[in-house]
């Protein structure tokens, strides 16, 4: 599978899986994920996912702006939060 063609999504916080995802067949929705009171808004629209908005001091995460294929995760510090491309079955990530 070619990097472009990967849309199955994890998003972990704290190095645990939260989601496992495939974006393409997502709908468009939010998802909420707390951490020690501060909340990282998760959005999902027309296959791309991003942090839409963030209680941490940065706001890193969402200037990151949507996953992009480029093996780049989108990562907020404070709240220990990655959403990245999920490895593919084989082991191998998207860019190996």
């Amino acid at each position: 599978m070619s990097p472009q063609e990967n849309t199955r999504v994890d998003i972990l916080q704290d190095g645990a899986a939260l989601y496992h995802l495939d974006i393409s067949q997502e709908g468009n929705r939010t998802i909420s994920i707390e951490y020690q009171g501060r909340t990282n808004l998760i959005e999902i629209c027309d296959g791309r996912i991003r942090v839409a908005e963030a209680d941490c001091p940065d706001q890193l995460c969402v200037q990151m702006g949507w996953l992009q294929n480029s093996g780049l995760p989108v990562v907020c510090l404070p709240n220990r939060l990655v959403i990245q491309y999920a490895q593919s079955p084989d082991g191998l990530d998207a860019i190996s």
